[in-house]
């Protein structure tokens, strides 16, 4: 492996003028799959495989040479208006085939190639070009490049292009060093490819004997070094960089991103003096996926008032935005973008949708739009059935399972969490073993941890704890944490202290500063009284500096997000919420309704217990919705953690007695509550 050397050594200029053509003339490099960068510093990345001018000159011969396809063809020098309408034939049918290739009818510009009786350079690249676009053609093209009579530096750089395209490194390798002429094209196509590779230490080779570099090459190196993690070396090479382009921002700014070093990435967005789609693109997914959801959503729309179209990546970023915060007034403001542009019948963004209205609730209009969606993949009927499964549908997710097969779809491992989730939350413990034990032998998909995750939970909620240990045990791999920290979760529900401890500290050693551990564990002991146990695991806690994800949920009320904490102490409502609570609770009470007081956890007087119970997140955003929303609508309350058993036996009471539905979404699945009920009968 060649050592990184620092960039500060590498600078000041001048660089090596010539790479020796030889030296790693037979080194072994993995496959894979890149788009080339054309030369150009003024533009995005393009294919070099364009086949019609190459920006940089000079060719190896003129690129109007004509070559005839009978030995016996007269001179074209003999009559200048023969000589024009012959250049006007050619030119015309260069077009024609320029337009086929576009289009990818390679059949149509290879019978107008065929049929033409002289041809330019510029012709051959055309059709070389076009079997550049079609994947598995690597031999046609070989035996194309090698038919041109006058080969340019253009002809190179797009056989040079396809040899990287179709993963052949070391051929690419070996062609780029016989090349007799290379230019900018050429260097970038082989450092892209390097670097698009992991292979920075060759690419930088490259980069320290190019004769010149543009913007492109520079992108290519910093695009490298933040995918292959040295966020250190792509901030230096941005830094030096002569020429940035947007692209070269974007890729710094998505680096940044990828580490969480969102204000180095913000300040990069203020500084660049031109922005595009990409740009503004890479800020909205980067905040989404770094759970800042809200200014991911509040950028899209500084970027809509700054007339910028969105396409297809900003919508799927800012919907899956608005499912994490569960925005769904700005998601069907999105759905209506969708609609008006060219996205209106694609199915990603119709999947995206889906989604979005699954995870925010609205579980009918995902339905609909389903059933509106005319080209369903795989992925159109995952987000489907997984949306029936988190709502607690689990006769409805295996039926639409069942129909996927029927149609034709090849279910994926995404299809079997989402199948595995559905028996889980309806409690159908032998179909889920069945579905399970079925992915291998009959669809040869390969159990991957968060199927066993999902195993564990299935178990673990039937109390079928020991099995769900054995389970584990049998895994071919080594469990990560979430299996135990489902397994943990089981255990408080069925008060085993043993297997709780067991999990915890399996738990705990993967993850020491896991605060769901050290939670977890302190609520068994708690379901059990043993405060003594509970103080320690407090203290242990304490003492390793591990701090526990505060509880809150939040609902949304005319566009604006309102977030509550248990015991909320800063909203500017709290008295009418208060007031609105303690007339529920006589209410409920008159009712039959009992308060649970195995999960206050606290050890404090019973009358104490009570009033922390009823001052729970979720309580106070629902009380919050009573008093904001009409009579009758629904109510959409969403938390960050596991609903607690006396809130879910409160907001039933709650229920019946204002004559709402109300829709909880915790962190596990959609609690309808209507007239007294839970969807989830009691089994969650």
């Amino acid at each position: 492996m060649v050592h990184y050397l620092r960039i500060r050594r590498i600078f000041p200029f001048p660089f090596p003028k010539i790479f020796p053509p030889t030296k790693h003339g037979n080194s072994p490099f993995a496959t894979f799959t890149i788009r080339t960068p054309n030369a150009n510093p003024n533009l995005e990345a393009v294919p070099s495989s364009f086949p019609f001018h190459s920006p940089q000159t000079p060719h190896l011969v003129p690129t109007n040479n004509l070559t005839s396809k009978h030995p016996a063809a007269p001179s074209l020098d003999k009559s200048p208006a023969c000589h024009q309408n012959n250049l006007n034939d050619i030119i015309s049918s260069n077009k024609i085939i320029t337009s086929y290739i576009r289009s990818g009818d390679l059949n149509s510009a290879l019978r107008v190639f065929t049929n033409m009786t002289v041809k330019t350079t510029v012709t051959w690249n055309a059709i070389l070009a076009g079997y550049s676009r079609k994947p598995g053609k690597i031999i046609q093209a070989q035996k194309l490049f090698d038919q041109i009579p006058e080969k340019d530096t253009v002809s190179y750089n797009i056989m040079l292009g396809y040899y990287v395209q179709n993963s052949e490194m070391e051929t690419a390798w070996s062609f780029f060093n016989s090349m007799p002429v290379k230019d900018t094209a050429s260097w970038n196509t082989m450092i892209s490819g390097f670097a698009q590779n992991g292979a920075m230490g060759k690419a930088r080779e490259l980069f320290l004997a190019m004769p010149e570099k543009n913007s492109v090459t520079w992108s290519a190196m910093v695009s490298g070094f933040v995918e292959c993690g040295a966020l250190e070396l792509a901030e230096e090479f941005f830094e030096f960089a002569t020429e940035k382009s947007v692209v070269t921002w974007t890729a710094m700014i998505s680096g940044y991103m990828k580490f969480r070093k969102i204000e180095k990435a913000e300040r990069l967005f203020r500084e660049m003096p031109v922005k595009n789609l990409v740009t503004w693109n890479a800020m909205i997914s980067g905040y989404v996926e770094n759970c800042r959801a809200e200014d991911g959503l509040k950028l899209f729309r500084i970027m809509l008032r700054n007339g910028i179209r969105p396409n297809h990546s900003s919508l799927s970023s800012v919907l899956l935005g608005c499912s994490e915060l569960s925005a769904l007034l700005l998601g069907k403001q999105v759905h209506q973008l969708v609609c008006k542009s060219l996205l209106g019948h694609d199915t990603t963004a119709a999947t995206s949708l889906i989604s979005m209205y699954c995870k925010c609730g609205v579980l009918d209009d995902a339905w609909k739009l389903f059933l509106e969606t005319n080209r369903k993949d795989v992925v159109s009927w995952n987000a489907m059935i997984s949306g029936y499964a988190q709502h607690g549908a689990g006769v409805r997710a295996l039926h639409l399972f069942e129909e996927m097969r029927s149609e034709g779809i090849r279910p994926d491992w995404i299809t079997f969490v989402a199948v595995l989730s559905a028996c889980n939350h309806t409690g159908m413990v032998g179909i889920g073993i069945r579905y399970f034990d079925s992915m291998v032998k009959d669809y040869g998909v390969e159990p991957r941890p968060d199927h066993y995750s999902c195993m564990v939970d299935l178990l673990g909620r039937a109390g079928k704890l020991v099995e769900a240990v054995d389970l584990i045990k049998k895994a071919p791999f080594k469990p990560h944490s979430a299996i135990f920290g489902t397994l943990l979760g089981a255990c408080r529900i069925h008060k085993n202290l043993e297997i709780a401890e067991f999990a915890a500290q399996n738990l705990l050693n993967l993850d020491p500063k896991s605060a769901a551990g050290y939670v977890q564990l302190a609520n068994v002991y708690a379901a059990m009284n043993k405060w003594d146990c509970v103080a320690r695991v407090r203290r242990s806690m304490k003492d390793n500096k591990v701090i526990k994800t505060p509880g809150y949920s939040w609902i949304e009320i005319k566009s604006t997000v309102h977030e509550f904490r248990s015991g909320d102490r800063v909203h500017p409502e709290l008295a009418s919420i208060h007031e609105k609570l303690n007339e529920l609770e006589k209410k409920m009470k008159l009712a039959g309704y009992v308060p649970d007081l195995e999960f206050a956890l606290h050890d404090v007087g019973e009358e104490q217990k009570e009033q922390l119970l009823l001052r729970h997140s979720e309580k106070l955003a629902i009380a919050f919705g009573l008093i904001k929303t009409p009579y009758g609508t629904p109510i959409r309350v969403f938390k960050n953690l596991r609903i607690c058993g006396d809130c879910h036996r409160a907001i039933k009471y709650i229920s019946a007695i204002e004559r709402r539905e109300i829709i909880i979404r915790d962190t596990v699945r959609f609690h309808h509550f209507k007239d007294g009920g839970c969807s989830c009968g009691d089994y969650w």
